[in-house]
């Protein structure tokens, strides 16, 4: 074993801590729900990307019981191999009703979908007009690509800023570009702000760009049937490409890209992920065919989530707490000072609540926050006792 490469390692953990940057993440030890057990202790878990209560819904594990009983427990080879059973092709088949698009190709997980398309569109004759606040698995599919696109020449534009947007589109005209690649997070995954996609479109449209929205925390919780962003502002046929995740509203693992045909025939060809990952697990993708009928069926998950999200945001706001404008569930509650934030975890932790300290870089320096996030498995007794166990924190910080 190399010991200098150790030492590096210690040395950059060491900073880590001195930066109150440093994590080490908690160990679940029970089903993922509204109070859950963790690192042996009995907590409301505030921190689930579980939206509708789906990843221990009776119904999904039936289904995911019963596909191993016929399909064992793995797909055996890459997808385009012979790993494609028609359990995945069912999937996908679905994924494309419930969106509203001609096809969908499922990935491992929604960071390769990200990184599975973005280099796979762009070549060194395009730009990507990127969002500033855009999640970090769209930063690395960028930067994976041959596509102009750094910050610095200008082509991530301010929060939400259509101003911005529209110069950069501009500008990119000018310069002659191939293809220009507007991305856009659909529900901002820190923040939990929605992007203004009906001007994103429109300017897109005007200035002959493609669009791309990641919509991981929209679907599910945002439009028909939790159908997502696109559906949310009624702009079917007019975002070319979609991606989703399956393991936050659906409760189990996986994304997925949504387009056109011609889209997804490409990505089988030139989807780096998708050419050289093994299939889903098939229990996987039955457990998913069954929460996608669920989501669509009972609407009582979705009207819990909203429930449990309004009452939340109110009384948090009501109680001083900063939620920085937040639209969905996702709500920050916002501390500034990381190791503020890092303390808050820990003493709300020992309160019986988990909520993350979320830090550079996940966010930026000097912008920490709690991101608490509310799911139709929380029970109003747990809600309340969270909110009592945020404001006695509060009060011993001062």
């Amino acid at each position: 074993m190399n010991s200098g490469f150790e030492t590096w390692l210690s040395d950059q953990l060491q900073t880590l801590k001195d930066q109150n940057l440093y994590k080490v993440p908690k160990i679940l030890e029970s089903p993922a729900g509204g109070r859950v057990k963790m690192n042996g202790k009995e907590v409301v878990n505030l921190s689930s990307n579980n939206y509708l209560g789906l990843a221990n819904h009776p119904k999904v594990r039936q289904a995911a019981l019963e596909a191993i009983d016929r399909w064992g427990v793995g797909a055996g080879a890459v997808r385009w191999i012979g790993g494609t059973m028609t359990v995945h092709q069912e999937l996908e088949e679905k994924l494309a009703a419930f969106k509203h698009t001609d096809a969908v190709l499922v990935f491992t997980g929604g960071f390769t979908a990200n990184s599975g398309c973005i280099p796979a569109v762009l070549t060194d004759k395009d730009v990507v007009i990127s969002d500033e606040l855009n999640h970090a698995s769209i930063i690395d599919g960028v930067r994976l690509s041959a596509a102009e696109y750094k910050k610095s020449a200008g082509w991530v534009y301010g929060h939400k800023d259509m101003n911005q947007l529209e110069e950069c589109l501009k500008r990119a005209n000018e310069r002659g570009f191939q293809k220009k690649l507007i991305i856009t997070d659909g529900v901002f995954s820190m923040d939990g702000d929605i992007a203004p996609m009906p001007e994103i479109v429109k300017l897109a449209e005007q200035y002959d760009a493609c669009t791309m929205i990641d919509d991981a925390h929209g679907s599910g919780v945002l439009g028909k049937n939790g159908a997502g962003t696109v559906s949310h502002f009624d702009l079917y046929g007019r975002v070319d490409i979609q991606l989703g995740t399956l393991s936050k509203a659906l409760g189990v693992m996986g994304g997925y890209i949504a387009g056109s045909k011609n889209l997804k025939d490409y990505l089988i060809n030139r989807g780096r992920p998708y050419l050289f990952s093994t299939g889903h697990p098939p229990m996987v993708a039955a457990a998913l065919i069954a929460a996608l009928e669920i989501m669509q069926n009972d609407p009582e998950p979705m009207r819990k989530l909203w429930e449990n999200t309004n009452w939340w945001k109110k009384n948090l706001a009501e109680a001083g707490f900063d939620t920085m404008g937040s639209e969905t569930p996702i709500t920050p509650v916002y501390v500034g000072d990381e190791g503020k934030a890092q303390q808050m975890e820990r003493m709300l932790f020992e309160e019986g609540v988990y909520a993350l300290a979320i830090v550079f870089p996940t966010v930026g320096r000097g912008k920490a926050r709690l991101r608490t996030m509310p799911n139709a498995a929380h029970t109003q007794e747990d809600l309340e006792f969270a909110l009592d166990a945020f404001k006695r924190v509060r009060d011993k910080l001062g």
